[in-house]
């Protein structure tokens, strides 16, 4: 089956190795995307210091929280109703604190504490750090709110703990915030504006992965190849470095080198890319480094020219294909994804069939597939008229769909017969008896435990698949280990 993923049924219990000095339990969930896991990480990071341990029982937690996501109503939907769960158990525990952090909190700010009489904190993207005194607000008596968005990366200096970590893959965020500004997205209001975390302070957390055994990390951000360091502050702002800073500037490529280089046995995959971003030499150093993943997340969200336009996605149909081509062609197993929006402001049946070409032209190997909801703030909630009717847009959607579950068992036939490498991750979902792990396509492969263990890159021959999984047979380790 594809990946047809809705961002609120990733939420789960957050936990770490708990700390025998620490007395408080925090309990947290976390929903959307890996940023917001990141995040988690972090703040978990920031309240251990405070005396917290995290725990999967919500009844015995001190403090609750959710880091939440606003990219959809169905998101948000799914937040309110954690709350309600939260209150029931609240009414058992009184003394328990409620709080919300992440994009939902930024977008709704204090109105969240009149909404949903629960919620003792509400705490922005960028305010964790103050966490600690917001903490004591509350236990003082007083409700709490920071959602102030910073001009610099905010966290550089946190070492984040691991939140249910298998030990073997890791996120490390690298920049903040999009100037994109897509009409559809609230990530600019929610998240503000780029920056970039300095390239050493990056380094030193992929060596310290590295060090404690992770095979795996995927550098972070809301657009990774807007990733720009000249000293600090906003990428906007870089018109105004002085010579030096401009002169000894690191782009994403220019990082993405130091990062395979410094750590050539390590995995390194990341997410997102924006298309009107990425650029040749990202590619090209892709090309060169084998412990640079062959995947790229590419959202187009629309094949269709005017409907991009009406979104302010800043490449056209065209310009996106001269990139899939470019792509194939230096890379030539490269695997690709996208997202799309099914049903955008004033979509035609003409402009749908755009989609379904753009998709026939790239064949995906898999993708995250959205009707369109409208949401308060952005420029098409605001400006547009949601005129595509329900109906309409869930048959739409379930084309993309169709279309996509064609085209990834296509790639996943393209696997066939092939020995590929899979760094072994959990055991499989559907038997005690086999692993599960990627390729470096990220396409999930299955196969006999036999005498590997978690952490093991494998050399697997390939001999059956659905549109999503790979089947085979493990014949050696490789080269890797």
């Amino acid at each position: 089956m594809e990946k047809v993923i809705d961002e609120t049924q990733q939420g789960s219990a957050l936990v770490m190795e708990p700390n025998k000095d620490n007395s408080r339990k925090l309990f947290i969930e976390s929903y959307g995307c890996q940023m917001n896991f990141s995040d988690s990480e972090i703040v978990a990071s920031i309240l251990a210091k405070e005396g917290f341990n995290t725990t999967d029982k919500l009844e015995d937690a001190d403090l609750v929280l959710v880091n939440t996501c606003s990219i959809r109503e169905k998101a948000e939907q799914t937040v309110r109703k954690r709350l309600e769960k939260y209150n029931a158990v609240k009414r058992h525990n009184p003394s328990m604190k409620v709080g919300v952090l992440g994009c939902m909190a930024e977008r709704l700010k204090s109105k969240f504490l009149e909404e949903e009489k629960i919620v003792d904190l509400v705490v922005g993207p960028d305010a964790y750090k103050d966490l600690p005194n917001l903490i004591e607000e509350v236990e003082a008596g007083r409700n709490a709110v920071n959602v102030i968005l910073s001009k610099e990366e905010t966290y550089a200096d946190v070492s984040p703990v691991r939140l249910q970590s298998n030990g073997v893959s890791a996120f490390v965020s690298i920049t903040r915030g999009c100037d994109n500004m897509c009409t559809f997205c609230v990530v600019p209001f929610t998240r503000g504006r780029e920056r970039s975390r300095d390239p050493q302070s990056i380094l030193e957390e992929v060596n310290d992965l590295a060090a404690r055994g992770f095979k795996e990390i995927t550098l972070l951000g809301q657009n990774v190849d807007s990733y720009l360091w000249y000293g600090g502050g906003l990428k906007k702002d870089f018109d105004k470095a002085s010579e030096m800073q401009k002169a000894t500037a690191v782009n994403f490529a220019g990082l993405l080198d130091q990062v395979a280089k410094a750590q050539p046995k390590m995995r390194i995959r990341f997410s997102t890319s924006n298309p009107q971003d990425m650029t040749l030499d990202v590619i090209e150093t892709m090309a060169k480094h084998q412990n640079i993943c062959k995947y790229i997340h590419l959202p187009v969200q629309s094949g269709s020219d005017r409907i991009l336009k009406k979104m302010n996605r800043l490449h056209t149909r065209e310009e996106y294909f001269t990139l899939i081509d470019n792509i194939r062609k230096i890379i030539p197993d490269c695997a690709i994804s996208q997202d799309m929006i099914a049903g955008f402001p004033t979509e035609t049946e003409e402009d749908h069939q755009d989609t379904l070409s753009l998709m026939e032209y790239v064949k995906y190997d898999f993708g995250f597939m959205f009707a369109y909801s409208e949401r308060p703030g952005t420029m098409a909630g605001r400006k547009m008229e949601d005129d595509v009717p329900e109906p309409v847009k869930k048959r739409r959607l379930q084309e993309i769909i169709e279309l996509q579950r064609e085209h990834s068992l296509y790639r996943t036939q393209q696997h066939l017969g092939k020995i590929e490498e899979v760094l072994i991750e959990k055991e499989s979902k559907k038997s005690d008896l086999h692993w599960s792990g990627r390729n470096t396509q990220n396409t999930m492969v299955v196969f006999p435990k036999e005498h590997y263990k978690v952490g093991d890159f494998v050399k697997v021959k390939i001999e059956d698949c659905t549109s999503a999984t790979l089947l085979g047979t493990p014949v050696g380790y490789s080269d890797n280990n």
